[in-house]
């Protein structure tokens, strides 16, 4: 999740202007293919931005409903069955989770690398004159 988070923090930071991003697709190597045919990265940064408030508005709910979720009742026998089931099913959750933050790190950080490849083919090199 730290990496998640660090990768689009490092996204927003570096991302100065994403206008730059249209009509660059992705490098195959690094990304994850895009679903339902192809998009730039100026999408797909559009997207990573609009993901990241939900996820950590997700991750905030989550905590709210395991506090409410402490202060009901029930009996022992169901309790223990319950949290066994409950176990499995959030141990599956989890997996799928962090199955999809990593393949969202992966495109945020193939997305910064490719608007750095970018930046540099459109500033000068130092030895060379601008002219």
């Amino acid at each position: 999740m730290e990496q998640y988070f660090s990768a689009t923090q490092k996204m927003e930071q570096e991302v100065m202007f994403p206008s730059l991003l249209r009509g660059v697709f992705p490098q195959q190597k690094g990304a994850a293919p895009a679903a339902g045919g192809h998009t730039d990265l100026y999408e797909r940064y559009q997207l990573l931005k609009a993901i990241k408030p939900m996820v950590e508005k997700g991750l905030a709910s989550v905590n709210d409903q395991s506090l409410t979720s402490a202060d009901a009742d029930t009996s022992s026998n169901d309790n223990d069955t319950m949290d066994t089931q409950l176990e499995e099913r959030l141990s599956h959750h989890l997996a799928g989770l962090q199955q999809v933050l990593t393949h969202l790190t992966r495109d945020t950080n193939a997305l910064t690398r490719r608007y750095s490849q970018i930046l540099e083919q459109i500033s000068p090199s130092e030895g060379q004159p601008s002219w």
